[in-house]
């Protein structure tokens, strides 16, 4: 049956094991979790030895699982359980084994298929196994640009409700200035996000505990004066001359292309056409029915002063255009650094 991440662990770590894993998708940070959990918990270091087995499915003749489920189906040398952990799954072409296996399982076993990718779970041996009571079954997606924030915020409230468990001493705060522009540098892999926030929370002085612009410039290399936070504070100032700076160094690196950066001041946009029209206004209401956090309303409210419904309206055109036209669309020759030009102009006059 299909299962959240967090149960499947909360599970795992009570001792309990599912028959079978299908883990999937194409984010696969959940799904390595899971399976190096089993890997390295399921089984005591001898009993590894002897009844834990790792294959690809590259390597299995005929691209047949049928000798995966002739392993799955023998005893532990051990007396325990048996794992059997098959590596990219999604080579395997042939899957009769499994389907007759879903039918009469060895509960002593733990099988897990790794697959890159989304099975069909809607047809076939698939479909048995997403709604088999005997298989745990795990599909991690890609985080969308705009969940990225919301999940470095998660990931640090987790991070720290671990530690007191653990009493590994002070909670870390993150600067609600710094989630986006982690969101934006490091985009959706999270891999290279937990990668970056475990940098962060090591790499504080002695007694800091928060995790704000200069850290994150110290150890990521994120400018904390050149970057699309600010560039969204100096037009909500109307600071031009600022805002030309800021994007004028974009359009001089690879890591800020208009096209990746242009994506969270359409949000902002978006969002700030939600809040013209309003009927109550008051901080937490706004914070709640834009989903963000409360930190941010005074950037609405100032915002709105400067470009009211009308402007913001045409504001959202522009940045389709612009969008558009990064893509190639109606756009045989000008670079990044002209676009931008000509969509501050537009946003700021």
């Amino acid at each position: 049956m299909v299962k959240k991440y967090d149960d499947i662990m909360r599970a795992l770590r009570a001792g309990e094991y599912a028959p079978i894993y299908v883990l999937c998708g194409e984010e696969p940070y959940y799904t390595d979790r899971v399976f190096e959990y089993i890997a390295a918990n399921a089984l005591d270091d001898m009993a590894r030895e002897f009844d834990q087995q790792i294959v690809y499915g590259r390597d299995l003749q005929g691209a047949d699982i049928a000798s995966v489920i002739g392993a799955a189906r023998g005893f532990a040398m051990m007396g325990g359980k048996k794992v059997v952990i098959v590596r990219e799954a999604q080579a395997v072409k042939k899957w009769e084994a499994l389907n007759a296996y879903l039918d009469n399982i060895m509960p002593q076993t733990v099988l897990v298929l790794c697959y890159n990718g989304k099975p069909d779970k809607r047809t076939g041996v698939w479909k048995k196994a997403a709604e088999s009571t005997h298989v745990a079954w795990l599909q991690s997606d890609k985080l969308r640009d705009y969940e990225v924030e919301r999940w470095i915020n998660t990931y640090i409230a987790d991070f720290n409700r671990q530690s007191a468990a653990e009493g590994r001493g002070s909670a870390v705060n993150i600067d609600p200035r710094v989630a986006p522009i982690l969101a934006d540098h490091l985009g959706t892999d999270l891999s290279a996000i937990v990668g970056a926030l475990e940098k962060l929370i090591a790499g504080r002085p002695e007694g800091v505990n928060t995790i704000d612009a200069a850290l994150v410039e110290r150890n990521i290399g994120v400018s904390k004066d050149f970057n699309i936070m600010e560039l969204q504070a100096a037009i909500i100032r109307g600071d031009v001359a600022r805002a030309n700076r800021i994007t004028q160094y974009f359009a001089s690196t690879k890591e800020h292309v208009i096209i990746r950066e242009i994506a969270p001041l359409f949000t902002f946009f978006s969002n700030l056409l939600m809040y013209h029209y309003m009927p109550d206004k008051s901080q937490g209401v706004v914070a709640k029915e834009l989903g963000i956090n409360p930190y941010f309303v005074k950037d609405y409210q100032t915002a709105a002063r400067r470009y009211p419904a009308g402007k913001t309206f045409l504001i959202i055109g522009y940045l389709r255009e612009i969008d558009a036209r990064s893509k190639g669309i109606n756009n045989p020759s000008a670079k990044d650094a002209d676009l931008w030009k000509e969509l501050i102009f537009k946003i700021m006059h």
